[in-house]
């Protein structure tokens, strides 16, 4: 996994940097030594790095001088700066100005080897994506689909496959899990792409109304009809039409369904002129429908029809490794379209990410992570802005229990600054196992600020 991997490490003492080199490359990373800020400058203006181990004390050039720099040449890649002279005030001014992380000298080897596969991650997983593309050819357009755990290979794969023929598809898979993203892939990488792909959502019509809107009608075929009108089918003849929960439609409705399927033909809603049409069909639902087939609720025969190929996708607690890599998505896509400055995710808040169920999937991780951005005043999303602003059924441990153990975002809002403060401290306290350093680190205060705010909330027990 580590092979391919490129980090730069940059320190101007000779016997720490060849000991660096030697522990690192002997954990499998490739690496390239620079002996000053302003040659790491140099190096990064020539190649690309994964990572950069960076110190901060050097003669010519420092090294958040070098940082800044090399920020302006590749934002994207991580620095972690070293530095001897640890203190808050310089960890949050190197955190402020865009480096990922920071240690302390002397180095903690099981720290730094943590650090690093965390920070390195995002390149690990771009670089897979990148042979996976390979792998499914040059002409496949992803189309959004973003993932590196074997469940999604298996069905990009299977999606670059079945996306090539006429086949029907039937799309299962949790609220939210990206089911339609999935549908848009198989159209846009079909001989159909440049025609129509129409989309519909059967459980938002009723009856009537989605009789209507799939086969069209006729003027005067029910009151307000005052004019002929084409339907989905017939507007995405020669394309694709996408039915999401197909399981909601009405018994009759699942009779005219199958007759489309079946003759390739459809009459619309009050005539009687028999029309072709040349559709593939695609269709989705959030239900098992051999069960719902069992329990007598879906038809068996349409049921066979939409099941020509069928495709599962897995809910994001099953896909655990495609986190941070859809996080990381959603922050550059949010940062950009709200002009806003935020780069990218502490390792704790990434871990917050990583150890949620989400059962909202995917889409309620886009979620978390808008709302993040919007209103978060930092480089960074760090885990007490998380706290803060994930929902009661967000950012929990993994157990389903809430960062804010209950409290919902909304309730938070309607707390007094000052409560909404020391429940981020004691929070933060409690996650770094009561360690006061490390918790005043996350916060980005000093030791002293923390301990009078702990005394100052034991004196109010009183």
């Amino acid at each position: 996994m580590k092979r391919g991997l490129d980090i730069l490490i940059v320190d101007d003492d000779l016997a720490h940097r060849v000991m660096l080199k030697k522990l690192l490359g002997g954990w499998g990373y490739s690496i390239t030594e620079a002996d000053d800020g302003a040659r790491a400058i140099e190096e990064v203006g020539r190649r690309s790095f994964d990572l950069i181990l960076m110190d901060i004390r050097m003669v010519k050039v420092s090294g958040i001088e070098a940082m800044e720099q090399i920020k302006k040449i590749n934002p994207t890649v991580p620095v972690i700066i070293m530095t001897a002279y640890a203190s808050v005030e310089t960890a949050v001014s190197a955190l402020k100005k865009g480096a990922y992380d920071y240690l302390t000298k002397p180095l903690d080897f099981d720290e730094l080897q943590i650090v690093i596969a965390r920070a390195t991650e995002h390149s690990l997983l771009k670089k897979e994506n990148d042979s996976l593309k390979e792998r499914l050819g040059e002409k496949f357009d992803r189309r959004n689909m973003i993932g590196q755990s074997p469940s999604m290979v298996r069905l990009l794969e299977t999606v670059a496959q079945v996306a090539a023929t006429e086949a029907t598809v039937m799309i299962t898979g949790e609220s939210g899990s990206g089911k339609e993203i999935i549908a848009n892939a198989i159209h846009y990488n079909s001989n159909r792409k440049d025609a129509p792909f129409i989309k519909i959502n059967c459980a938002a019509l009723t009856e009537t109304l989605l009789e209507s809107e799939l086969f069209g009608h006729e003027k005067g075929a029910f009151t307000g009809a005052d004019k002929r009108r084409e339907g989905k089918f017939r507007q995405a003849d020669g394309g694709s039409i996408f039915l999401d929960e197909v399981s909601e439609m009405s018994p009759a409705m699942q009779v005219k369904l199958l007759r489309v399927l079946q003759e390739r033909e459809l009459t619309r809603v009050g005539g009687s002129e028999v029309l072709k049409v040349d559709v593939r069909v695609i269709a989705a639902s959030n239900k098992d429908l051999k069960k719902e087939m069992e329990q007598g609720r879906f038809r068996e025969d349409l049921f066979y029809r939409l099941n020509v190929v069928a495709l599962t996708v897995p809910p994001l607690r099953g896909r655990k490794e495609d986190i941070p890599l859809l996080a990381q998505h959603f922050l550059q896509e949010f940062a950009a379209k709200n002009s806003k400055n935020v780069t990218s995710f502490t390792p704790q808040a990434m871990q917050k990410l990583v150890e949620y169920r989400w059962p909202g999937n995917v889409r309620e991780l886009m979620n978390a992570v808008e709302r993040a951005v919007v209103l978060s005043r930092n480089t960074h999303l760090d885990e007490v802005e998380l706290t803060l602003l994930m929902d009661d059924h967000s950012g929990a441990n993994g157990k389903g229990e809430s960062i804010m153990q209950g409290q919902s975002a909304s309730a938070s809002v309607n707390l007094p600054l000052g409560e909404v403060e020391k429940r981020s401290i004691l929070e933060a306290l409690n996650t770094c196992g009561g360690n006061k350093s490390e918790a005043a680190r996350r916060l980005g205060i000093t030791r002293k600020t923390l301990r009078k705010k702990l005394e100052k909330y034991e004196e109010q027990k009183q």
